[in-house]
């Protein structure tokens, strides 16, 4: 073949699309986990992953600065749900698409479902030149789970929760039940049938993404399969989500602690203790926290994250601080089902007990604190008068 041959064969061959994945499921499922997990197994495996983090709040959220200390490429999209700002979800895909990326993951915020429709369908119909739809996947943690199982215990948790649970499911191409790796055998067939019950059409797999089990079985279905792209009724905007959506509040807060005597701390104990306070304080006001995260960064790759999902289980340890520190900068994150003014008033007597403690200093150089939908958030905080 002559040289303007191949040439020509080559320009015009067609572009190989990104392969493209929305996360979804709820709080505390293992999301982020799961996406980082998935992307080390493309990298070892299958080409090159990155994540796109996004969450409701406008900044200093735990999982866009976790992300950032792994080896896999990331950034973040915050401000709302990637359902709503479409353009911008593109300029991000094509960011991480010219660093190289091949397949990428993004997730919505845990109360969130309709991402089908707003993300998957209007990239089909947008962008669909550019990007492959992966299956659309929703990750289940399976202590959750208990919510629609009939006589098991109470999770605490308002009952319009269920509804949030059972349409993430609905509407997903492949479930996926995470943290198998806490269960019995006994207990994850009881799970997988109860979720073959709800969602009979709908395949399943069981993975643990902290400890990797499963994972590699998960990412070749994802690898080898396409989203169904259609549209499916799951009640989005209904009645029942209305419901929900009311019940949960959002709390972001950087704080600056600092030791007044300028001597070093054990902060694995300080921010063990920070959470312990915040459960009691949110649980004696009778509210719950489906997920309370924190992360602080320390000297080099050191670092803290741990995360908490409801009042009554203990606090899960993602990685512990190396080193002893004077001061330390540490991100909270909380999404709760309580009043906003109950979980800022918690978390604010949180604080000074630690900070009496302690003895330290605090700083707040970053606080957002809002009902999903408080009068002012919806409406862009517009003036209004009777």
């Amino acid at each position: 073949m002559s040289a303007f041959g191949r040439a020509f064969r080559k320009e015009t061959q067609p572009m190989a699309k990104t392969k493209y994945m929305v996360t979804s499921g709820f709080l505390g499922a293992g999301k982020t986990t799961s996406m980082l997990a998935f992307a080390r197994s493309i990298n070892a495996r299958w080409g090159k992953a990155a994540i796109l983090a996004n969450d409701l709040g406008a900044s200093n959220i735990v999982d866009a600065d976790f992300t950032a200390t792994s080896d896999v490429l990331t950034t973040s999209i915050a401000g709302n749900c990637i359902c709503y700002q479409h353009e911008n979800l593109v300029d991000k895909l094509r960011q991480l698409v010219a660093g190289g990326a091949t397949v990428i993951f993004s997730d919505i915020p845990g109360c969130g479902i309709g991402a089908l429709d707003h993300v998957y369908l209007q990239l089909a119909e947008r962008e669909g030149e550019e990007f492959e739809l992966m299956p659309f996947t929703c990750i289940v943690d399976p202590e959750r789970l208990r919510m629609l199982m009939e006589g098991e215990g109470n999770l605490n948790l308002p009952a319009e929760m269920r509804f949030l649970l059972d349409a993430q499911m609905a509407e997903a191409d492949l479930i996926v039940l995470n943290k198998v790796d806490l269960l019995s055998s006994a207990e994850v067939e009881k799970r997988l049938a109860l979720i073959r019950t709800l969602h009979p059409d709908t395949p399943v797999m069981t993975m643990s993404a902290r400890t990797g089990e499963g994972v590699d079985a998960v990412v070749d279905y994802l690898m080898t399969h396409e989203a169904a792209a259609e549209h499916r009724e799951i009640g989005y905007g209904s009645e029942a989500f209305m419901a929900a959506e009311r019940l949960l509040s959002w709390y972001n807060r950087r704080v600056f602690l600092e030791q007044r005597e300028d001597r070093n701390l054990d902060f694995n104990a300080v921010l063990g203790d920070l959470f312990e306070e915040i459960r009691s304080g949110l649980k004696a006001k009778g509210g719950n926290v489906p997920h309370l995260k924190m992360f602080a960064s320390g000297v080099g790759d050191d670092f803290f994250k741990a995360s908490l999902i409801g009042v009554d289980y203990p606090v899960e340890y993602d990685h512990k601080l190396a080193a002893e520190y004077s001061a330390l900068s540490v991100i909270i994150n909380a999404r709760a089902a309580a009043e906003s003014e109950t979980v800022a008033a918690a978390v604010d007597d949180a604080l000074d007990a630690i900070a009496q403690k302690y003895a330290l200093r605090e700083r707040t150089f970053f606080l957002e604190n809002f009902g999903m939908m408080e009068e002012g958030r919806g409406n862009g905080g517009r003036a209004s008068r009777y």
